[in-house]
């Protein structure tokens, strides 16, 4: 059966569901086709599931230290059954809510696998949709024919090319959304934001922990103080780093219970093996040998607006490779449904998207690096507040943390802010704010911040780059 729509979207994770709802607001006859469930991996493998488990491990982690606020503390009972039960109403309330949002914004959901067709019968052009039941082969496709098209099939994790997973001892993080039982003991391979969230509630929840990473620092990508301060608060927890470790086919080995790993020259094995390498784009057998689409490096090639080579199909979200964040794929969403409907929107600048690890400490960043001003010739300075020195920061336990913020020296523009400590995920939206303002460092310092509050940290920042600080 044939149906007439002005926008097709292929894929109902969160860059689908909110340019589907953006489109309705438009005016715009939507159809969105998910071949699972609406919310797609932040929703049921990803961002909400596990920052629910990470919110387990923090309760434990807060009972077992329970001292340190003057209360006795105590060995929790764990019960991954309860956990998950927790994770998985959370996730359903949302799903619900999903759904309901499409009702509401008259949005056409079709259950399937959508695949892009060539200029055929139904058009001239590439772009029309045709939807195969997941449930029935021998079934008709549904028939979307459309306007415009957007990609926004998102990505699956990427696993060791000489070690496929197995879904019981060698996992991806979609694994541990099912993890039966808490491992005695766990090698991640992969210090990245994945990795170490796991790294954390895994050591929370009482797991021995191994993080193995080839380069020399965890989240490489990120700023080297706060990199270093995160594995050393990681380290404290009694999480093992091994870094520059490259491993190879040889040095691993599969048993019937346990996986050996050749690290160093040492030997060690471990119950469970999370592979957390990164993520690889949802491209294949969406039919873009249909269309004139380029692939970059595997990621779909796309303009500043999110369209591609063929000029009516739009693609965001982890399929074309920028920050794999979901705040980043709805802002991308929204930015390709307006130039759609000839909206001019303002094209989305990276350097002013908050990047946020919950781990146990928190860390958050916006902006850039010391080492991406270097390698861009720039001149810059740095400025560190430890929060030691605000209140809040010490009553809740996260003095050890710290704040930076990079500097213009010269217009006093803000280029960058790193924070590590309770909140920091929250607070970094503040910083994110200022920096999509263009507010300067005096501006930032200048503004009345709560006593006693964490946030604080942010005005000593702004104040001590202007040589004005006050508790530093």
């Amino acid at each position: 059966m044939a149906h007439e729509y002005d926008l097709v979207i292929l894929g109902g994770g969160t860059a689908g569901y909110v340019a589907a709802i953006k489109a309705s607001q438009l005016g715009v006859k939507t159809a969105l086709v998910e071949k699972e469930a609406l919310g797609g991996t932040c929703l049921h493998k990803g961002c909400i599931p596990t920052k629910s488990m990470l919110k387990s491990a923090e309760v434990v982690n807060t009972m077992k230290n329970a001292g340190n606020f003057g209360i006795e503390s105590f060995e929790p009972a764990i019960s991954m059954d309860r956990i998950h039960e927790r994770k998985n109403e959370v996730v359903e309330r949302m799903h619900n809510g999903i759904k309901q949002l499409m009702k509401k914004n008259n949005v056409d959901v079709f259950t399937g696998h959508g695949r892009i067709l060539g200029p055929s019968i139904f058009s001239p052009m590439a772009g029309t949709v045709a939807v195969e039941n997941p449930n029935d082969d021998e079934a008709e496709s549904e028939i979307l024919i459309n306007n415009n098209v957007l990609i926004s099939t998102g990505s699956k994790p990427k696993p060791l090319t000489f070690l496929p997973f197995d879904h019981k001892m060698v996992l991806s993080s979609d694994d541990m959304m099912t993890l039966e039982n808490v491992p005695d003991k766990i090698a991640i391979i992969g210090g990245g934001i994945i990795g170490l969230e796991f790294a954390s509630l895994l050591r929370d929840l009482g797991a021995e922990v191994t993080v193995i990473e080839a380069g020399g620092q965890i989240i490489p990508a990120e700023d080297k103080d706060m990199a270093d301060q995160l594995r050393n608060s990681l380290e404290d927890k009694g999480i093992i780093f091994k870094t520059e470790v490259v491993l190879s086919e040889d040095a691993i080995e599969k048993n019937p219970d346990t996986v050996t790993l050749d690290i160093e020259g040492e030997r060690e094995s471990f119950d469970k093996l999370l592979v957390s390498i990164g993520r690889t784009p949802n491209v294949e057998d969406i039919g873009l040998n249909n269309t004139k689409i380029e692939l970059d490096n595997g990621f779909i090639a796309a303009d500043a607006h999110y369209q591609t080579k063929e000029k009516n199909i739009y693609a965001v979200g982890d399929v074309i490779g920028h920050l794999q964040l979901a705040h980043v794929a709805v802002k991308e969403a929204i930015v390709a449904v307006e130039h759609m409907a000839d909206k001019n929107p303002l094209p989305l600048d990276y350097r002013t998207v908050p990047r946020c690890i919950y781990t146990s400490p928190e860390t958050a960043s916006v902006g850039y690096t010391e080492k991406e001003l270097k390698k861009e010739g720039r001149t810059f300075k740095t400025h560190k507040v430890p929060l030691a020195a605000i209140g809040k920061a010490v009553i809740s336990g996260g003095g050890g943390g710290i704040g930076k913020l990079i500097a213009d020296p010269e217009t006093k523009d803000i280029l960058g802010v790193t924070l590590i400590g309770p909140g920091a995920t929250e607070l970094i939206n503040e910083a994110a704010f200022a920096k999509f303002l263009d507010a300067s460092t005096l501006e930032l310092g200048m503004s009345v911040h709560a006593h006693p509050s964490v946030g604080e940290v942010l005005m000593e920042l702004g104040l001590d780059a202007e040589d004005a600080a006050i508790h530093v």
